[in-house]
């Protein structure tokens, strides 16, 4: 049986169970946005993290609201053309999502991460996610994780066929040789885009199987092997 759970109990529910902080996803953050803003106010109390999931579809105004209480601000950027946003979302113009992320980064100086399902036949355009990635890289910084997630048939897309592995693996190298130094696979448990590489030397810093972290060669956030900083808090 679902119970109401209060801002205030949720911040007890945290520290009972020692978490670093609340992550509000699954269901969109926007749509229940004040018991968002009050936990988030709480949370920062608290000296807790606070992140959203989100579609990016928040006015500048609702965004400046709850700001100061974020710290990560994770993006669904679900294509980057009106043509794609409106096959995916029913948007007829997504500029106002990419306003909003830069907002986040550059006005409040969130941890900002980019998350692109790949749909076959609907956002999977080369040249379109070249752009995307190149918007990325320049708006938010190489530093920005871009995560390229694999599709699969659902609902209304049940006639739609999974993302090929193939496909994904191009995107990750397109996104590489376009700056960034960090382009993660998303739904695929074995592959070695899972993993963070050093973008000075190359080495495997942190490899990953599955939800779990099977080996880190992290020494106070840099590289062990060249001493580079690494992008991130650890």
């Amino acid at each position: 049986m679902a119970r109401f759970i209060s801002p205030k109990e949720l911040i007890q529910t945290a520290e009972k169970n020692h978490c670093l902080g609340i992550s509000w996803t699954y269901n969109e953050p926007t749509l229940w946005f004040e018991y968002t803003l009050e936990g988030a106010k709480l949370a920062k109390i608290n000296n807790l993290y606070t992140n959203y999931v989100t579609n990016g579809f928040i006015t500048p105004e609702a965004l400046d609201l709850v700001g100061p209480y974020l710290d990560v601000f994770r993006v669904d950027l679900k294509g980057f053309s009106n043509d794609s946003y409106k096959k995916i979302a029913n948007i007829e113009d997504f500029s106002g999502i990419l306003e909003v992320i830069q907002r986040a980064k550059r006005k409040w100086r969130m941890h900002v991460e980019i998350v692109t399902n790949i749909i076959p036949g609907m956002n999977d355009g080369e040249e379109e996610l070249k752009r995307m990635a190149s918007w990325i890289c320049k708006e938010l910084g190489r530093d920005t994780p871009w995560h390229v997630t694999r599709f699969f048939p659902h609902l209304k897309l049940s006639h739609v066929k999974p993302t090929p592995i193939r496909t994904l693996e191009k995107i990750r190298k397109a996104g590489l040789a376009q700056g960034l130094n960090y382009v993660y696979l998303g739904n695929i448990f074995e592959s070695k885009g899972n993993n963070t590489y050093c973008p000075d030397c190359g080495a495997a810093l942190i490899v990953r199987e599955g939800l779990a972290v099977k080996s880190l060669h992290l020494r106070k956030g840099k590289c062990k092997f060249c001493n580079c900083l690494i992008a991130g808090r650890f």
